[in-house]
């Protein structure tokens, strides 16, 4: 389909003095943000509510995902001082709340679990009121690894599904839909007191009773937030748009989600990951 977006999907660009002191922090501290590599339509906005999702180990992912705009190359070395980087950057910028997202590193041995950690608790040595939210890979499903960042203690604990499970094979290859449910399973089992999260997108040819069952999957799993936004090609060379969802729709699926249990659902065409996450804590 491609083509045209529709009136819902056109963004304002928009600078302001804020996103100009984001970006001089980020430069200062050599840190990446996936509001930048993944081309965000709603980085200005952020930016300019002092928000910023920070991107560790690097730009370069190990997974070859239809959909996504990161880089796929050879996984550049870890950077030590990365963690103390981060909580510098948040600091600086007087964050609240902080987003703390990776590429995929199935090249590492716990996956970059370790550094995750690392950064967690670089950010909790602030001693300030700053909550702290996680969106991490799905570690090859390996336990140890996902305990390492449980342990750390953040808030929050995100890890997408993406898409219906019929679509993973052409979308995330690489990945397993039950292996990514599982994941937010043992959250809860190791540390119940971890809000869990995850997302969804929609326009790469999911149906209705898809999304429906995605939904009722992550209940099943007691995930406590949802975020559901629509699909936009980075090229040509990715997944095409199959379909332009009506924001009507994307309401729809936010009723459905309150009345199955979520804690909160964001659901909306230019919802992402990390969009409003501050809210979601405030439900």
């Amino acid at each position: 389909m491609q083509g045209r977006k529709p009136d819902w999907l056109k963004v304002k660009i928009r600078g302001g003095e804020f996103s100009g002191e984001v970006k001089g922090v980020l430069k200062k501290y050599s840190l990446n943000t996936v509001c930048r590599e993944a081309n965000c339509p709603n980085r200005m906005e952020c930016f300019n509510k002092r928000t910023a999702t920070f991107m560790i180990l690097g730009k370069n992912c190990t997974r070859n995902c239809t959909f996504c705009n990161v880089t796929k190359a050879k996984p550049e070395n870890v950077d030590e001082k990365e963690p103390a980087n981060v909580a510098q950057a948040v600091d600086k910028l007087d964050l609240r709340h902080a987003v703390i997202t990776s590429v995929t590193r199935d090249d590492l041995e716990d996956g970059g679990a370790s550094h995750f950690a690392r950064v967690i608790e670089e950010i909790k040595r602030l001693k300030k009121s700053i909550t702290i939210e996680v969106l991490i890979p799905d570690f090859k499903g390996d336990r140890a690894s996902l305990k390492k960042v449980v342990n750390a203690k953040p808030d929050v604990i995100n890890h997408n599904v993406e898409t219906a499970p019929r679509l993973y094979s052409e979308v995330r290859p690489m990945a397993v839909y039950g292996r990514s449910l599982e994941l937010l399973n043992r959250v809860k089992i190791m540390d119940s007191s971890i809000l869990t999260k995850s997302g969804f997108m929609l326009g790469l040819g999911e149906r209705r009773e898809d999304i429906i069952q995605v939904l009722k999957d992550l209940r099943e799993v007691n995930c406590d937030i949802v975020t559901i936004g629509q699909y936009l090609a980075p090229s040509l060379k990715h997944h095409p748009v199959v379909e332009y969802v009506h924001p009507r729709v994307f309401d729809e699926y936010k009723k459905i989600g309150l009345k199955l249990g979520f804690k909160y659902v964001a659901s909306s065409p230019l919802v992402r990951s990390s969009y409003h996450a501050e809210e979601a804590l405030k439900s």
